[in-house]
């Protein structure tokens, strides 16, 4: 019975909703690429909400794979994977994981909506708190091999392993872990190498981490505590940042800042250069603002909160800093407003048809403030000489139906040791295995 009155009462929400919310006016691809659109902010009483209820697959359906490619299930009844790391020796690392509890994030009626929200999107489960191991022993693209590697975690997510060190990112702390190759489980007990923002609030949860190729420093997201510092800038010290961390003393300071909400990072192979994707700002409208794909520099200041896209001031935060604006960079390729681009990891080493030799793949987990849709999907940019070089490229799709509740959503993105691509779906439960078409 609570089920049922729950459902109908986000339905009867859902129709209040719809009726005073505002529609794009431009298609996704406006907002897309290093010049997106980027027309005058819509603001409304109640905010756009038009979450795609989480279904799941049915049975033997799968996302839509690209011409030239074949996609099938790597593994299947996981429990809410959302970030993937690919060890050397070929086996794959899948962070189960879902939000700690923040007891403070959802007061007030905004509060009580997106919790409901959440819920319908599959993204209220309790958080499995562990991350598994999966191995393909006869290659044949199907982990065969199971086993849980590490658990009693707090919301995991980034992994990097640097010599016989694994670290792990929960949503408080980085944590360091003595690793074996081959090992299937990891018994010894973590070390804490520095402390993350967290709290009772803690709205953007997930800490990513990536290490420099000679293991010397690792990079590591924090999300902002808020869409727009409207608690205040006491609550986002040290957030809305990439940090870099010394992976020994635990020795830490911003690297760049004014990044809502940066999760994927990669290395571009060309210029070493690293790159990030970042969910921007909510509530100005179904074209605003674009997330985006973005290389990152030593000190540079990305906008958040002040201002979006480089210098396009957001008028709702107060106080204003136009000192602070006048420094905004503006990233290098948008990806679309709110299609919630998440995973990132670049294309070196794919076996993947000529088309995705060079460039960034892109988990886009799907919007809840836009109407229509965006996202859902993973996508391609390609890349020249250490840049952006054209328009994106579809990947994998089908991940919504026609009446608009989505069988997955995608989240991290990794190659595997073979070159194909594995993705995250954290609605289906599902790893899928991207692989050419021979």
């Amino acid at each position: 019975m609570r089920r049922t009155a729950t459902a109908l009462l986000f339905g009867i929400l859902s129709l209040a909703l719809a009726a005073c919310s505002e529609m794009a006016k431009l298609p996704v691809s406006a907002g897309t690429g290093p010049q997106p659109v980027l027309p005058p902010p819509q603001t409304t009483l109640i905010p756009t909400v038009n979450i795609a209820p989480a279904k799941g697959w049915s049975p033997g359906a799968t996302p839509q794979a690209a011409a030239g490619t074949r996609v099938a299930a790597f593994a299947s009844g996981l429990d809410h994977p959302r970030w993937l790391y690919v060890l050397p020796n070929g086996d794959v690392l899948v962070a189960e994981t879902n939000a700690p509890p923040k007891p403070e994030d959802g007061r007030g009626l905004k509060g009580w909506v997106m919790g409901l929200v959440m819920k319908q999107a599959g993204a209220a489960v309790p958080s499995a708190n562990r991350i598994t191991l999966l191995r393909d022993t006869d290659g044949d693209g199907v982990a065969d091999v199971r086993s849980v590697l590490l658990e009693g975690l707090n919301s995991p997510f980034g992994m990097a392993l640097v010599g016989n060190n694994l670290f792990v990112a929960n949503s408080d702390a980085v944590l360091r872990f003595p690793y074996t190759a081959g090992a299937t489980h990891i018994t010894a007990p973590g070390t804490k190498v520095v402390d993350l923002p967290a709290g009772p609030i803690n709205h953007h949860w997930t800490k990513n981490l990536i290490a420099t190729p000679d293991g010397s420093q690792l990079y590591v997201t924090v999300g902002s505590n808020s869409n727009v510092a409207e608690r205040g800038m006491a609550a986002e010290t040290e957030r809305a940042a990439i940090w870099t961390v010394d992976p020994q003393s635990g020795a830490h300071r911003i690297f760049a800042s004014g990044l809502r909400n940066a999760n994927g990072m990669a290395w571009e192979p060309q210029s070493g250069v690293l790159w990030t994707v970042v969910n921007e700002r909510d509530e100005l409208g179904s074209d605003l603002v674009p997330d985006y794909m973005t290389s990152v520099r030593d000190g540079a200041f990305y906008g958040w909160p002040y201002s979006y896209y480089g210098q396009h001031i957001d008028q709702r935060v107060t106080p204003q800093r136009p000192d602070l604006v006048a420094k905004a960079i503006a990233p290098d390729y948008a990806l679309g407003p709110h299609t919630a681009s998440l995973g990132l990891v670049s294309s070196l080493g794919t076996s993947l048809p000529a088309p995705f030799a060079n460039g960034m793949f892109i988990g886009q987990h799907g919007s809840w403030n836009r109407r229509p849709h965006s996202g859902y999907k993973v996508i391609f940019v390609p890349f020249e000489g250490g840049q952006p070089a054209g328009a994106p490229l579809d990947v994998l799709t089908g991940f919504l139906s026609e009446d608009g509740h989505a069988w997955g959503r995608p989240v991290g993105v990794a190659l595997d040791k073979q070159g194909a691509l594995l993705v995250a779906d954290d609605v289906g439960n599902v790893i899928w295995r991207v692989s050419a078409r021979h």
